[in-house]
Order: structure tokens, then sequence, then C-alpha cells
């Protein structure tokens, strides 16, 4: 499916398209970015394996987390896995690539997936995030969620691998996505 626009709005229908196709396809895990949970807990009550994907600590401010401890207690009272750690496709490139002025490897693979849209370079980023902190089954097919700004617009069922082998990664299927963004 493809929504008119990118954003919020679309949020619940992303997850409710995402659902299907994890009942269609017998998909156990899905691995969705959410920095303030608003996107996470429209997936409570699925029956699936839910690791939510935050902001990594400082991405607004440093020192500075954006979701707040309350959240992140009520979305694993949900049964959810709560993750938190540096982004796969910026991480320390970032930061050198801020000091020296230039563009890196990353940051290219980052800006070549956004070419799809920007959920589907954070489904990416997110989905390998979770398979390198051990949080989801290695070889599996998954459903990563995540969005532009904030809800998510975009569902993609990916195979992931490592960071260390990233081109390993595998897009399986588009769920939903925006045409224009």
């Amino acid at each position: 499916m493809y929504f008119e626009t990118a954003g919020r709005h679309n949020t619940a229908k992303t997850i409710e398209l995402a659902l299907k196709v994890a009942e269609e396809k017998g998909i156990d895990y899905i691995v969705v970015a959410s920095c303030s949970g608003y996107t996470a807990k429209f997936l409570a009550g699925s029956g699936k394996n839910i690791i939510v994907i935050t902001h990594v600590n400082g991405f607004e401010e440093p020192g500075v987390m954006e979701i707040d401890e309350k959240t992140i207690e009520d979305l694993k009272k949900l049964g959810f896995k709560v993750y938190t750690g540096t982004h796969v496709l910026s991480g320390a490139e970032r930061g050198i690539s801020k000091k020296f002025a230039g563009i890196y490897p990353v940051e290219i693979m980052a800006h070549t997936l956004r070419m799809l849209g920007q959920g589907v370079k954070v489904a990416v980023e997110i989905s390998v995030m979770a398979l390198d902190a051990g949080l989801i089954p290695y070889g599996e097919d998954i459903i990563a969620i995540g969005g532009t700004g904030e809800g998510a617009d975009t569902a993609v069922v990916i195979r992931p691998s490592h960071a260390a082998s990233i081109f390993e990664t595998k897009i399986k299927e588009i769920i939903c996505k925006p045409y224009e963004f």
C-alpha cells in the first residue's frame, strides 16, 4: 500500500497492515521504532514478540533521553522489549563527518535507503540493531516498522543481518510506505 503522504496520520493503518502480513506469513517478531511510545502502543495485545527501538540517548540533546523512564516501564509491562543503542547507520561515523565535514560509507548507505523513504532506512537500521542486541533470532524474516518524523508510515518484511555483515540484509517485501516523502 502507498500512503499519499508521509507522517503520523498513517500509524494505525501501518500497524494494521503489518499485523495482517505477520499473521499471513507466520512472522512472530516485530521491531518498531518509537521515541515516545506512541507507535509502539498500537501493537499492544498483538500476541507478537515486540521489540521497541528508541532514539539513542543524546539524539536531540547531549545526555538526554527522548523517551521517559515511565514510558519505558509501561512498554515493558505490555511485554515489549525496549532497546536503546547506537544507531547502526550513523553512530560514530556521524561524529567523524561533522568533525571533518565529509560524508562516509555508512552515511551514504543511509542516504541511499532514504531514496525509498525515511521509514525504509529506519526499518533496516532498527532490525539490524535488534539483531545485534540479540533481541530477534538470526536468519528469520521479521517485520520492521518505521516512519518519517513521528508515528509510523512504513512497514517491511526483512531478514536482517548483523552490522558486520549488513549487506546480507534482505528487504523481502514493502508492506506500506508513503508515495510522497
